[in-house]
């Protein structure tokens, strides 16, 4: 007989937090009902959280979406990740009434300098089994992004890698042109 393991739930995680099981300043993440703990945030991951929200702030204002940083997302019942920044379908409540869920969810940005291959394998079969319609990983040490697009059956058919100089219509917004210049930073 194998190791029994359990699979702790969303209503699971957030009860552990209220207990004090999990401390409020770890960073977590619930991931198929497992637990997992993030790795620190670097300058490059830094800077370039803090570039991208505030572009598509500029870009889109409040009027067309929420920028939600560093804050969780509800994929299903054993899923709770934290991308670095999400555009969410604008609520009047900005979302206090309850967290946002997979398909409040137009874009997900994760930025990764040594996440990168888990970001890959781990995070983005289970955003595309979820159904965000698109999700960039921008790697923070090459400075290129990599553009995810329609998910189906678990993975995205649409993928390609972009750089600076290079410009990328937003699925959600295809009248909205992004110049990777205003997001990428200079190698």
């Amino acid at each position: 007989m194998g190791l029994t393991t359990w699979k702790f739930t969303v209503k699971d995680y957030h009860k552990m937090a209220e207990l004090g099981i999990l401390h409020p300043d770890e960073r977590l993440e619930l991931i198929d009902g497992e637990i997992f703990k993030m790795s620190p945030i670097g300058r490059r991951h830094a800077a370039y959280v803090t570039k991208i929200a505030n572009h598509f702030v500029r870009l889109l204002g409040s009027e067309m979406t929420i920028v939600n940083v560093q804050n969780p997302i509800i994929l299903n019942d054993l899923s709770e990740p934290e991308p670095d920044v999400s555009l969410l379908k604008p609520r009047q409540d900005q979302y206090f009434s309850g967290l946002p869920q997979a398909a409040d969810v137009y874009l997900l940005i994760e930025v990764a300098e040594s996440s990168l291959e888990s970001d890959r394998s781990e995070k983005l079969p289970r955003y595309a089994a979820a159904a965000i319609p698109e999700v960039w990983l921008i790697n923070a040490l090459t400075h290129q992004l990599e553009c995810y697009r329609h998910p189906d059956n678990g993975r995205y058919r649409e993928y390609q890698t972009l750089e600076r100089g290079d410009s990328l219509r937003l699925l959600s917004f295809p009248d909205v042109v992004i110049n990777l210049d205003s997001i990428l930073f200079e190698g």
